[in-house]
């Protein structure tokens, strides 16, 4: 068996008899959306999708950022991309900030209604003037556009993440801004050489969240989880097209 991938977890399952608030991150929130199927079959049964590898680059990326970042933060000024931009806010310190960037710690709150504990890790945490927090998402890829605002399909899982993160913190009684951002790293292959460095041109995109769908969205998860049948697959499932494919054959 693969060291990435484990096809029969027995561990961090769902059980409705379970007094154990039960954790469920942003991701899974986002693969709910995307397949039901796969989220039952992942969440309640120890089935997951096969992983893809880490990128390691955009990890780095991140990485640098957040140091960068957390420099202003030290001094209390602003970042010149944040001036760039004429925006109205600043990195702050804050006492959870490094729990709240941990993978599996991240900002939490516990769902009474439904006993499910909901959290997400995020990038960074800016203030505005007026004493709102403001979610900050790196973002980091290599297009041949300049990309300067979220107006693809698969970037609406980028919002919706920005959303989570936006209603964590206001459970946790944080006045939070509508408007959150997206610090966007586009690698630059235009150059002569290599010369041993990659450059990135970088924006700055905002994005006005609406978390309204996230209450909804969590009933509809407990409902699922609570339930003996499995779902039905999304159409647009690339991994349950995969499976029913192979079953069909296989036949």
């Amino acid at each position: 068996m693969s060291q990435y991938y484990n096809s029969n977890r027995t561990r961090n399952l769902y059980d409705a008899k379970s007094e154990q608030s039960f954790c469920l991150s942003r991701s899974k929130i986002d693969l709910f959306l995307e397949c039901p199927r796969c989220f039952y079959m992942d969440r309640k049964l120890g089935v997951a999708r096969p992983p893809g590898f880490p990128f390691a680059l955009n990890s780095a990326v991140d990485k640098l950022l957040k140091l960068e970042f957390d420099a202003h933060r030290l001094n209390g000024t602003k970042h010149p991309l944040i001036e760039k931009y004429g925006v109205d806010a600043k990195p702050i310190p804050h006492e959870q900030l490094d729990d709240w960037r941990q993978n599996f710690v991240g900002v939490r709150y516990l769902h009474k209604p439904t006993n499910l504990t909901i959290f997400g890790a995020i990038d960074d945490l800016w203030q505005n003037s007026n004493g709102e927090y403001i979610v900050v998402d790196y973002k980091s890829t290599s297009k041949a556009e300049v990309i300067t605002a979220l107006d693809k399909d698969w970037q609406d899982g980028y919002k919706r993440q920005m959303e989570v993160y936006q209603w964590l913190l206001r459970q946790n009684g944080y006045k939070v801004s509508n408007t959150g951002y997206f610090v966007y790293c586009n690698g630059n292959t235009d150059k002569k050489a290599f010369d041993a460095k990659l450059e990135f041109n970088i924006t700055l995109i905002p994005y006005e969240g609406n978390d309204s769908w996230i209450d909804k969205t969590i009933a509809d998860i407990h409902l699922c989880l609570g339930s003996d049948v499995i779902p039905q697959a999304n159409g647009d499932c690339d991994y349950c097209s995969y499976h029913n494919a192979v079953k069909e054959i296989e036949k």
